[in-house]
């Protein structure tokens, strides 16, 4: 493996990369930003078109040749191979067992929540946070607030308390355990606080998308996908108690994905908005408190 650089490594996973029925959505959506990320993140070069020619040491060759075919054969995240993931610019722990940050949602926080977003930001509230990536982005946004992430998982509360301390951020964000599908405000500590901000990527997917998964979507956990036949099994409950938990003039952002029609056939009053999503992802909301507060009582 004499004399590779950092461009002709790119150029190799990617062709094995793109000889293989791989499915993306992890971070990458097609072959060649996966190959990307996989050799800039082991070889620790930069991202820029100078690196290219740069040589890569003998020993990151292996690993990168060992990675990519792994990639192939086990069809699971690169994420999880590699141990980390890059989202929104920021770098985050991720394992096997937790689902790989990747949520549109992050994208509004940073670009397109402007008009709908209360006059401050002081408290905002992760539901369902996983690795904590969301609420994590919003802590950089709003540097002023505080965070509260809320997982039931033991095993991603785990990846959440190591991301926060990644970022610096443990006087500012903290993460409790509880089952947000029960009276989970009151399990977790928060009964009577409520929140400027709710960001909300629950489990989604119906059972009907479930089942034919692609094997790298079936490598992450099924808790952390499923949510029931019509894919609102935990976003009904949060959404019937949101105004519980969110300040009348505050914001919900939540994410139903494909399960959006079922959604809407559920909540036919609730007056849901749909912000353009540039960067791509489908399914995304927001709803203002007050009328969240003013529609929920009829909705089913």
């Amino acid at each position: 493996m004499p004399g590779h650089t950092v461009g002709s490594l790119i150029e190799s996973v990617h062709e094995q990369f793109a000889a293989a029925p791989l499915s993306y959505g992890h971070g990458t959506d097609n072959a060649w930003d996966e190959a990307v990320m996989l050799v800039l993140q082991v070889s620790g070069a930069e991202d820029q078109r100078e690196a290219l020619q740069q040589p890569v040491a003998d020993a990151a060759v292996q690993d990168i040749f060992d990675l990519a075919r792994r990639r192939v054969t086990e069809r699971c995240p690169l994420a999880y191979l590699l141990g980390q993931c890059r989202y929104m610019g920021y770098d985050f722990h991720i394992r096997p067992g937790v689902v790989v940050p990747r949520s549109p949602i992050g994208y509004l926080l940073g670009q397109g929540l402007g008009p709908w977003l209360p006059a401050q930001v002081r408290s905002i509230l992760d539901l369902c946070s996983g690795s904590g990536c969301l609420g994590i982005v919003a802590a950089h946004r709003f540097a002023g607030a505080d965070v509260t992430l809320v997982e039931l998982d033991p095993l991603a509360v785990d990846v959440a308390r190591r991301n926060i301390s990644r970022h610096g951020l443990d006087t500012r964000v903290r993460v409790l355990q509880a089952d947000v599908t029960g009276d989970w405000p009151w399990h977790a500590g928060l009964a009577g606080q409520v929140f400027d901000l709710v960001l909300c990527n629950p489990p989604y997917v119906d059972a009907a998308d479930m089942a034919v998964l692609p094997p790298e979507y079936r490598a992450e956990p099924r808790h952390g996908l499923g949510a029931g036949a019509d894919g609102l099994e935990v976003l009904r409950s949060l959404l019937q108690q949101a105004p519980g938990y969110l300040q009348r003039a505050g914001l919900f952002v939540g994410e139903a994905g494909n399960s959006t029609p079922a959604l809407l056939q559920a909540f036919p009053r609730l007056p849901f908005i749909w912000p353009e999503l540039e960067a791509g992802g489908e399914g995304v909301f927001v709803l203002e408190g007050g009328a969240l507060s003013s529609h929920t009582a009829g909705s089913s």
